[in-house]
């Protein structure tokens, strides 16, 4: 009896989704638990998994369709194995005619074509994995990563550029490309939320400076022993920041509450969130009941949610709540920013770029290795002098790590 595979139920805060690739095509077998679909919505990428062997026989929302929860997606053929037509034999024996690009171009899903105009591929050389030749996104980011750092194929640079203009001056470009894409979902909720972070709080912003010399002290000292201990779990330095952010919430609940309509709602626990990049946007896993995790537990949750954010396995629940956030712009070499907040949130805390500067130490010029702190705060809710504080606090604990696990 055929099975009808169907998306999964979106939460409240999930309207609808968009079928981004599908993985398998009309006909072909599948493995229980192999990935059929994937499904992107505006916070996270679903994968839909075969629940039975058998063959896919029809797909009845294509790539690029707008799907709503448990909207019928295809239909499986349980048990079933896919078998190669007379005429699909007498091809895959014969030679395969060549394809010019437009042909390819036909051959393209959406997913695989943004991919292809993003970049600015030769559509020619990229060799199609899927049923007739079909080029999937995985075709697209195969093909790029055997020719990471390969110039563009003079083939397409030649395509693009008209044959009654005059050749480019040596140093200079004829040409003014520009490739027109449509925001992914994820990417234009995140936009949206910019948007309503910068128009709908009072957001401020203070800045602080911390020695980090002490915690790179007791990080250098002690590595080797961390990690061995526990199970290879790095010891980093977001976990110092985390559990300092919980004391320094503890302190100042104002910073640790959200404002929902006209009242203020006041949370007696910390789900500190962990601003995460990834190639589809910033997203920001949660950590729940930071409070109560040790500097290993933080460590290594942190470690888990970013391989599960690079891979898109971050499910709904991952990102849903969150008291307040810590982002780590030093990551990428940034000295110096303004985060924003993450609504309904009313603070986020910006780590930077760690950088040696000649500081004054008891009347003595000292390289020491320094870090600019910067906490956004929605004004209508925390006062500066409270934010200030609470800067300060993180500031304090850092520079005094013991301080941490004595709660001083």
């Amino acid at each position: 009896m055929a099975i009808e595979i169907k998306a999964p139920a979106f939460p409240e805060s999930v309207a609808d989704g968009e079928v981004a690739t599908w993985h398998k095509q009309e006909g072909e077998s599948v493995a229980r638990d192999e990935l059929l679909v994937e499904i992107e919505t505006d916070k996270v990428v679903m994968e839909v998994v075969a629940p039975e062997d058998g063959v896919v026989t029809k797909i009845h929302a294509p790539e690029g369709s707008v799907i709503e929860s448990e909207a019928p997606l295809a239909t499986l053929e349980p048990g079933a194995t896919a078998t190669a037509t007379p005429a699909a034999t007498e091809a895959s024996a014969a030679p395969a005619p060549t394809q010019n690009d437009g042909d390819k171009a036909a051959l393209l899903g959406p997913a695989a074509r943004q991919m292809v105009e993003e970049h600015n591929l030769d559509v020619g050389a990229i060799p199609g994995s899927g049923k007739g030749g079909r080029i999937t996104k995985e075709d697209v980011v195969s093909y790029m990563k055997a020719h990471e750092g390969a110039p563009a194929p003079a083939a397409a640079v030649a395509a693009s550029v008209p044959a009654a203009q005059p050749q480019a001056v040596a140093g200079h470009s004829s040409e003014r490309v520009e490739n027109r894409v449509p925001m992914t979902r994820m990417r234009a909720k995140i936009a949206e939320r910019l948007l309503e972070a910068s128009q709908q709080t009072a957001m401020l912003t203070t800045f602080n400076e911390v020695n980090m010399a002490p915690v790179m002290a007791l990080r250098s000292k002690y590595k080797a022993q961390f990690e061995k201990i526990h199970n290879g779990t790095r010891l980093g330095f977001m976990g110092f920041f985390v559990k300092a952010a919980c004391e320094a919430l503890k302190r100042f609940p104002e910073v640790n509450a959200s404002i929902d309509g006209n009242d203020v709602v006041y949370h007696g626990y910390q789900d500190i969130g962990v601003a995460v990049s990834t190639e589809g946007g910033l997203v920001v896993p949660v950590l729940r009941d930071a409070d109560f995790m040790s500097l290993a537990d933080v460590e290594a949750a942190i470690f888990d949610l970013g391989i599960r954010a690079r891979d898109k396995k971050l499910t709904i629940e991952d990102m849903t709540g969150g008291t307040f956030t810590v982002s780590n712009g030093g990551v990428f070499g940034s000295l110096l920013s303004t985060p924003i907040l993450n609504p309904p949130q009313t603070g986020i805390l910006g780590m930077h770029k760690i950088q040696e500067r000649p500081m004054a130490v008891n009347g003595e010029v000292v390289i020491q290795p320094m870090m600019y702190l910067a906490l956004s705060y929605d004004h209508r809710l925390i006062d500066g002098k409270t934010a200030v504080q609470f800067l300060v606090a993180v500031k304090d604990l850092i520079e005094d790590p013991a301080r941490i696990l004595l709660q001083l």
